[in-house]
């Protein structure tokens, strides 16, 4: 088949590599030409796990070209429209990328072809595509919408091998369109209506939500009555009506799509006058669950004037470079309002940009040097490079011993032997100095 992808970011260049890897012609085409001259020389423009190899493979093969324009004379079966939609200030999502996909398409594509969504849209927005081509005269092109469900880190193996593919058609032929395109991929699917499509992709992710915020609030009880919430999470994880996923306590969940979905699915609720009290508490702890180091260091300083705290990763979780609503981030930007000096540490990003801060700040990729002269470190993604450190040269170099674990992947006799404080989530406290 030959498919194009309108969007280059996570979502659209992992599924147009995959698709492009499944054997179709794919063009990836995207606005931004300094993305797409790097691409077309082999270089991702983000940090995932196998996308150099996959792009040169795919590129070697002639399966994938990169556009900044629509191509023209060239057959196209089926486009996806794969742009951001970035929340607005009450959470609503922002389609005009989306709508503009739709017009430009509009102009380009022959009669029958199927225009499908896959990035994460409102509930309603296949109906309202369908009014705009309707409108613009293009009554002749099927609407679909084709939730992804990647997660960063494990982008190519999720769209490769997914655990269900939802297809939100109208009509057989929409339907005989994604089978084609998704044949090779031996995932159940589950064929709806559009707005149900829609509306799967956001419960999904806020029940996930759900359960990482539910599991923090488990964790801040733990603490309280001398609960163990690592142990408390896996007996709760053997009810295979639970299940051991998303029970891990830490600082909350961060990146492009749990925050942005959360919010948006609170305000779709109230546009048709339904309050999710349920989903707006979600989103009200993990707000607060990631200031829970700097609690923790007010305990221990008292005062952060001057005082040095190296952060140590920046992305929102292990294997992206992603920064988007990264707890570390938050964080920081507390700190320095505090009066602290902040160092930030991460094996793949390079700089940060953190709140109130006139320029982008450095990250350090050598953990030990950022740790040099340090008062104290929060640990804030679980990267592998920082769970097995060297932790009695960590204590030299250190000016203070206070640790935060913010993921629990620290082992807190390993580090008490070699003279530092930990302070980690839902455990009681060793030090009688860091109360609860």
């Amino acid at each position: 088949m030959d498919i194009w992808v309108v969007g280059t970011g996570y979502v659209g260049l992992v599924t147009g590599l995959c698709f492009a890897k499944l054997g179709h012609q794919v063009w990836c085409i995207d606005q931004d030409k300094n993305k797409i001259e790097a691409l077309s020389r082999g270089v991702a423009p983000i940090f995932e796990p196998g996308i150099g190899e996959l792009i040169a493979q795919v590129q070697s093969q002639g399966k994938v070209h990169f556009s900044t324009s629509f191509p023209a004379s060239v057959p196209v079966d089926a486009a996806l429209i794969a742009v951001g939609t970035p929340p607005g200030r009450d959470g609503e999502a922002d389609l005009s990328q989306v709508f503009n996909a739709v017009d430009n398409l509009a102009l380009h594509l022959p009669a029958g072809t199927l225009l499908a969504t896959k990035s994460t849209v409102p509930v309603g927005t296949a109906a309202r595509i369908r009014r705009r081509l309707l409108e613009l005269g293009r009554s002749d092109l099927e609407v679909a919408s084709v939730p992804e469900f990647l997660r960063e880190g494990s982008a190519i193996e999720d769209t490769l091998t997914p655990h269900r593919l939802v297809f939100g058609v109208q009509s057989a032929s929409a339907q005989n369109t994604l089978e084609r395109m998704h044949s090779g991929m031996n995932s159940p699917v589950l064929v709806c209506d559009p707005a149900t499509a829609e509306m799967i992709k956001y419960a999904s992710n806020a029940f996930l939500a759900t359960k990482i915020s539910f599991v923090n609030e488990i964790a801040n009880i733990c603490e309280r009555v001398g609960a163990d919430v690592s142990q408390v999470s896996v007996g709760m994880g053997l009810d295979p009506r639970i299940g051991p996923s998303f029970l891990r306590a830490g600082l909350g969940y961060g990146g492009s799509c749990f925050p942005k979905d959360t919010r948006a699915l609170v305000n779709i609720a109230g546009t048709v006058n339904y309050d999710f009290t349920l989903l707006r508490a979600v989103v009200e702890v993990n707000q607060r669950q990631r200031m829970s180091p700097l609690y923790r260091l007010l305990r221990w300083f008292e005062s952060l004037e001057g005082v040095v705290v190296t952060i140590l990763g920046v992305a929102f979780k292990p294997g992206t470079d992603d920064t988007r609503e990264s707890p570390a981030l938050d964080l920081a930007a507390h700190l320095i309002s505090h009066g602290a000096r902040v160092r930030l540490v991460d094996p793949v990003v390079k700089t940060a940009h953190v709140a109130g801060q006139n320029k982008p700040l450095p990250v350090s990729q050598d953990v030990y040097e950022a740790l040099l002269d340090a008062d104290a470190a929060v640990l804030v993604t679980e990267w592998d490079a920082f769970r097995n450190l060297d932790w009695t040269h960590v204590k030299n170099l250190m000016r203070g011993p206070f640790w935060f674990d913010g993921r629990n992947v620290l082992d807190p006799e390993v580090l008490e032997q070699a003279g530092l404080v930990l302070s980690n989530i839902g455990h009681k406290t060793r030090s009688q100095k860091i109360p609860v």
